[in-house]
């Protein structure tokens, strides 16, 4: 059985001198998880690992380095989806957490629910030893600085050795939003969505991508019978044509093919292989 994965480290405009280092950084959030399903590992532990390399990469809009909110303070978004099962765990408007993708594992093992948010999702990661911290730990200069830069939510998709397929997505959601507001990040099949047969990420605002539950539209274009590269590009061409706004998505099915597309200028992908293919592109 093959295995795959391929990460995405969000969809916008940034700096053109900071492409390669994003780039490095998706590769090494992706060497990350390769080395989990090298060794036999699930891909739910896979795609959480990537993430969390993601998380704690300040150059990235998730975890450490997240935008700020209107009040300039950090509200994280994360959702990780387990497609053997249909398992899903999510969090929303949270902060003091370092990795919220964490916490949506946390959510998703320990409690009867899907999503939790605010305080609540706090106290619950407190409660099950999800690491919490002083929510302006997650602030870097860049963030305090220069609140007009614009990078967008990071995000993992994986095949593991058996079989099964894995999401997971993560944000510190769009710059100056309201206090409480909630992306398409944490809500299964807006931006994260795995099942048997597909796992998508998907990156861009929010509000748009939930209108389209983007992140499900792929999906069952692949259950269509649609390869890959066609159902990434179909979904984000309707999704333009349906809103005239900006997304991109990260795609990978049963078989183990990668696919992403976006109607953005940059989004730093990388996508490696059981073969040692890897494909590193901004």
């Amino acid at each position: 059985m093959t295995f795959t994965i391929i990460v995405h480290g969000g969809a916008g405009a940034v700096d053109p001198s900071s492409l390669e280092t994003r780039r490095q950084g998706c590769l090494a959030a992706a060497q990350a998880g390769l080395r989990i399903l090298a060794a036999g590992g699930l891909a739910l532990d896979a795609v959480q690992a990537a993430v969390v390399a993601l998380e704690d990469n300040p150059l990235f809009n998730a975890g450490t380095g997240s935008t700020l909110n209107r009040e300039g303070l950090v509200e994280t978004d994360a959702a990780i989806m387990d497609g053997s099962n249909l398992r899903a765990g999510a969090v929303a408007a949270v902060s003091g957490i370092h990795n919220p993708i964490q916490l949506a594992r946390a959510v998703m093992e320990h409690s009867p629910h899907v999503l939790l948010a605010g305080e609540g999702a706090y106290v619950f990661a407190k409660h099950h030893g999800v690491a919490t911290c002083n929510p302006d730990e997650l602030i870097v200069p860049a963030q305090r600085n220069h609140w007009h830069e614009k990078h967008g939510t990071v995000g993992a998709v994986a095949l593991d050795t058996h079989g099964r397929l894995a999401s997971a997505t993560s944000t510190g959601g769009v710059f100056d939003k309201l206090p409480g507001r909630i992306g398409d990040t944490p809500l299964i099949g807006c931006g994260t969505y795995a099942n048997l047969q597909a796992a998508v990420s998907c990156t861009g605002l929010g509000e748009d991508i939930t209108r389209t539950t983007l992140a499900r539209h792929a999906a069952y274009l692949v259950e269509q019978g649609m390869m890959v590269a066609e159902a990434a590009a179909r979904a984000i061409s309707e999704f333009s044509a349906a809103t005239g706004s900006e997304a991109g998505l990260i795609l990978v099915d049963r078989s183990g093919r990668t696919a992403h597309a976006r109607n953005t200028s940059n989004m730093p992908v990388c996508a490696m292989h059981a073969d040692g293919h890897t494909d590193l592109q901004s």
